[in-house]
């Protein structure tokens, strides 16, 4: 499935209620998603944690189908095969942590 899929099946699925909460109240289910994966991530429960990543997928595509964003082309366009600052593929950018 491609990401325009995806999107595509959760405003098939949900964009009327969606619609309804508006964008501060899908951030917050999106943001409630992402506490619950940082939650699991802390297991070794592979399964929920899988489960999670896909909550927070779904959210993210919502959140984008209320505010009109097509998350394939915003992908695309930030990350077209290399790193945005470097502009490499694999990124040379040096980070600290």
């Amino acid at each position: 499935m491609e990401i325009k899929e995806f999107q595509q099946l959760m405003r098939d699925l949900y964009f009327k209620n969606d619609e309804k909460r508006g964008k501060l109240g899908n951030f917050a289910w999106l943001v409630s998603e992402i506490g619950e994966l940082a939650r699991v991530l802390r297991t070794e429960d592979k399964e929920k944690i899988k489960e999670e990543f896909a909550d927070v997928f779904a959210w993210l595509a919502s959140l984008a189908n209320v505010l009109n964003i097509d998350l394939e082309e915003a992908v695309q366009t930030k990350y077209p095969g290399k790193c945005p600052r470097c502009n490499n593929n694999p990124c040379k950018c040096q980070f600290t942590f």
